[in-house]
């Protein structure tokens, strides 16, 4: 035997990096936060969308009384705090976080230009932290998870949450008419479906397309990331068979890009369709409380343009 060869064969494998190893804890652990938080925010979606999905049985008053129940689920001092915001800031922060360590330590790991790598470093290579199958989680801003995360978290939810949660509480401070005229602030009990009603009749278009793309972007992404969740945490325990992935899921629409699609547009076209029968119905607020809410609305730049 070549002693030369003989050397090679029983030289140890190098442990993974310490970096590697910290880089893979941390992914281990923001993974769980990320999916730990998911469930929580799960609940707020259905209760909160089950208003506008009501109205298509019974138009604005049976959304609104649903709305105002379910109110006291997520805006209660005690559950607006720990079951909303708390794990709404878990589920973001360690998105994001997860997806710098992982870039970091992917670029840290990236083979840098010199000699190639022999037929003996093979082996040693496929130990090391961050192979092919290890980015493999580390997924594409191109994904549907990753686009709908972030054209709901960076557009969509903050205008929602701007005109539907906290301008209504300014409304005497956002009187935008040279008329001076005195408004009070919108209570919880008038921020019910009349305020849809009115913002929709305003401003028919600008309505229509940020209330479709918010019910999108989060429907597709809560479709999605139930369909990881069940794959990660239930679907092996409970022994049932697994479909292997086409090669190039990352391309195009998968078979599981195309169900999520499906899941999440049956869904939305019931919340939107009972949007579309509030916006039918005439208008029951009085007056001062239609302007309030137009002012409400043109806090924001969307309405001002």
């Amino acid at each position: 035997m070549n002693p030369e060869n003989a050397s090679k064969t029983k030289e140890p494998v190098p442990p993974a990096s310490s970096h590697g190893k910290r880089a893979m804890t941390a992914s281990s652990i923001l993974t769980t936060l990320a999916h730990g938080s998911a469930p929580f925010l799960s609940t707020f979606l259905v209760i909160h969308l089950s208003a506008p999905i009501a109205a298509n049985i019974g138009g604005s008053r049976l959304a609104s009384s649903i709305m105002l129940l379910g109110r006291e689920y997520y805006q209660t001092t005690f559950g607006e705090r720990y079951l909303l915001l708390l794990p709404f800031a878990i589920h973001v922060t360690s998105s994001i976080a997860k997806r710098v360590v992982l870039t970091l330590a992917s670029n840290s790991s990236s083979p840098s230009s010199g000699p190639s790598t022999s037929d003996s470093d093979t082996t040693a290579q496929s130990e090391k932290p961050f192979t092919p199958k290890s980015r493999a989680r580390f997924r594409k801003l191109t994904s549907l998870l990753s686009i709908s995360a972030y054209a709901a978290l960076f557009l969509f939810v903050p205008i929602h949450v701007a005109t539907h949660r906290l301008l209504p509480a300014e409304a005497d401070a956002l009187v935008w008419s040279s008329s001076g005229a005195n408004l009070d602030a919108l209570g919880s009990s008038e921020l019910d479906f009349e305020f849809v009603k009115t913002a929709i009749k305003t401003w028919p278009r600008r309505n229509w397309i940020l209330y479709t793309g918010l019910v999108g972007s989060v429907l597709v992404h809560a479709a999605e990331g139930a369909s990881i969740i069940y794959t990660r945490y239930i679907r092996g325990r409970v022994a049932l068979p697994s479909r292997p992935s086409p090669r190039g899921s990352d391309r195009g629409l998968t078979r599981g890009n195309r169900r999520t699609i499906v899941i999440a547009g049956v869904a939305a076209l019931l919340v939107l369709t009972g949007l579309w029968v509030v916006s039918r119905e005439p208008t029951f607020a009085p007056s001062s409380v239609v302007r309030r809410c137009q002012v409400t609305m043109m806090g924001t730049w969307v309405y001002r343009m």
